[in-house]
C-alpha cells in the first residue's frame, strides 16, 4: 500500500524556478517529469529502518535568499576551519544556504581545461556536457520518491569535469555551509574524471545554526572512465532536526578507481546509500566509513560495491559508534554479477555500543553469481571491553577520558587509512567534539 503525499510545490513552480535560473529546456522538462514521478513513487526501502514516517517532503522554504560570502575571511570560523589554507586561493567552491557564493579555480587547470562551476552555471553554459551525464547511468529519477523529488527541486551542487589524461595533483574543496534554519537543501554533485585523468574531490556540509524539521536531500554522481582515478572525501555535519537523505554513487569503467573516505557525522535522522558499479574490467572500489551516533538519533547506513567487470577489487570498511539512545544499521553488500569471474568483494564493519540503550546492527552481506572469484566478510557489535576500561582507569585515567582514548583506538583503524589528509584531520577534530 502506497500512502499518497502532497507535495508543496506543484509543476508550475518547477517550471518558474527553472526559468529564473536560465536553465535549458532539458533540465526543465525533467524537473517537471520528476515532480509527476515524486508523487507516485514509494519511499526507498532501507533494511531494517522504518523511514515512513520521517519527513522528507514537508519543508518551509525550497530557497532561501542568503548574502553569498564573498571570500574565506567572511565565513564563520567554524567553516574557516575546514578549509585549507594552501588551497583557498586555487580549487575552492563556497555554497551558502541554496546560493553559489564564490568559486576559485587556478589558471593551470582552467587552461587545461578543467570545469569547477556551481550546477546552475553549468546548465547554463555546459549544457550538453551536464545532460551527458546528469542522473542517466549513476542514479536514476524513477529509482523512488526522493531521488525523484531531488532531481525536480534540485537547488545546489557542484559540476566538477576532468578532461582526458588530465592528473590533478591537489585537491578541489566544496564546502556547503547551512546557516538557515528554515531553507531546505536538494544538493547535487557530478564529478566526471574522464579516460586517463586523476583527481581528489573533498567536500563538507556544516551547519552553524540550530535547526527543527529541516530536509537535506543530497545526491552525488561520480564517473570515472577508462583508467581514471577518483578519490572523493567528504565530512558531513548537519545539525539536529534534519533529516537527511544521502545517495553517493560512483561507476568506474575499464582500469578506474573510486575511492571513497567518508565521515558521516550528522546529529539528525540520516539515510545514506553509497553504491560503486564496477563496470570496467579490472576496475576498483573502496570504501571507507566513520560514523559517530548520539542523542536519539536513527541512522541507517547501506554501503554496496557491485562487480560487472572481470578482475574487479571492492572493498569496504566501516567503524561506528553508538552514543546515549542512538540507533543504527549498518548494511555492508558485495555483490559479484555473472561474468565477473576472477574479482574479489571484501568487508569489514563493526560497531562500538558506549551505553546500554545505544543499538547498532551490523549485516554483512555477500550476494555471489560466478564461480571464480574471492569474498570474505567480518563484522561485530559490542559494547566497551570492562578490561581495557579498568586498565585505563588503574592507570589514573578519568572513566570518561579512558572511554574517549577507546573510541579514537576504535575508529583509528578507519580515520588512519583514509587517503585524503584534510579529511582526516577534519573528522579527528568533529570526532573529538563528539564523544567529549
Amino acid at each position: 500500500m502506497t500512502v499518497e503525499i502532497k507535495l508543496p510545490v506543484d509543476q508550475e513552480y518547477v517550471r518558474t524556478f527553472s526559468n529564473e535560473n536560465g536553465e535549458p529546456g532539458w533540465l526543465a522538462e525533467l524537473r517537471v517529469q520528476a515532480l509527476e514521478k515524486a508523487s507516485e513513487l514509494p519511499l526507498p526501502k532501507p533494511d531494517k529502518t522504518k523511514i515512513d514516517k520521517w519527513n522528507f517532503t514537508q519543508f518551509e522554504s525550497h530557497t532561501v535568499s542568503s548574502e553569498p560570502f564573498k571570500c574565506v575571511e567572511e565565513l564563520p570560523k567554524e567553516v574557516q576551519a575546514l578549509i585549507d589554507v594552501d588551497n583557498e586561493k586555487k580549487n575552492l567552491y563556497v555554497q551558502r544556504n541554496n546560493t553559489p557564493s564564490f568559486v576559485v579555480l587556478s589558471d593551470d587547470l582552467k587552461e587545461k581545461g578543467v570545469i569547477f562551476t556551481d550546477i546552475f552555471t553549468a546548465a547554463k553554459e555546459h549544457s550538453d556536457l551536464l545532460q551527458k551525464y546528469f542522473m542517466k547511468d549513476a542514479v536514476k529519477v524513477d529509482e523512488h520518491k526522493l531521488t525523484a523529488l531531488h532531481a525536480a527541486l534540485m537547488n545546489g551542487g557542484v559540476f566538477l569535469y576532468v578532461p582526458k589524461n588530465v592528473v590533478i595533483e591537489e585537491p578541489i574543496q566544496a564546502v556547503y555551509v547551512v546557516d538557515d534554519a528554515k531553507s531546505s537543501l536538494f544538493n547535487h554533485v557530478l564529478v566526471v574524471a574522464d579516460d586517463h585523468s586523476s583527481i581528489t574531490y573533498v567536500e563538507n556540509y556544516i551547519s552553524t545554526t540550530s535547526a527543527e524539521n529541516k530536509i537535506v536531500n543530497i545526491v552525488t554522481e561520480v564517473v570515472a572512465n577508462t583508467n581514471a582515478r577518483v578519490a572523493y572525501g567528504a565530512v558531513d555535519n548537519l545539525a539536529a532536526g534534519t533529516t537527511t537523505y544521502v545517495n553517493r554513487r560512483g561507476i568506474a569503467g575499464r582500469d578506474a578507481r573510486i575511492e571513497w573516505a567518508l565521515g558521516l557525522m550528522n546529529d539528525g535522522n540520516t539515510i545514506s546509500e553509497n553504491v560503486t558499479n564496477l563496470m570496467g574490467d579490472g576496475s576498483y572500489g573502496d570504501t571507507k566509513t566513520v560514523v559517530v551516533g548520539r542523542g536519539k538519533q536513527t541512522q541507517n547506513f547501506t554501503t554496496k560495491v557491485v562487480h560487472f567487470g572481470k578482475h574487479t577489487e571492492g572493498y569496504i570498511l566501516k567503524h561506528g559508534v553508538m552514543k546515549d539512545e542512538a540507533t543504527s544499521i549498518f548494511n555492508g553488500i558485495g555483490k559479484i554479477e555473472h561474468g565477473a569471474s576472477k574479482s574479489n568483494a571484501e568487508q569489514e564493519s563493526r560497531v562500538l555500543m558506549l551505553s546500554d540503550k545505544a543499538r547498532g546492527d551490523a549485516n554483512p552481506i555477500l550476494l555471489i553469481d560466478e564461480d571464480d572469484v574471492t569474498a570474505g566478510h567480518a563484522a561485530s557489535v559490542g559494547r566497551v571491553d570492562p578490561i581495557q576500561l579498568y586498565y585505563l582507569m588503574s592507570r589514573g585515567i578519568p572513566r570518561v577520558e579512558a572511554e574517549r582514548l577507546i573510541i579514537h583506538g576504535f575508529l583509528a583503524p578507519v580515520v588512519n587509512e583514509l587517503p585524503i589528509e584534510g579529511v582526516k584531520k577534519q573528522l579527528i577534530e568533529v570526532i573529538e567534539r563528539k564523544v567529549r
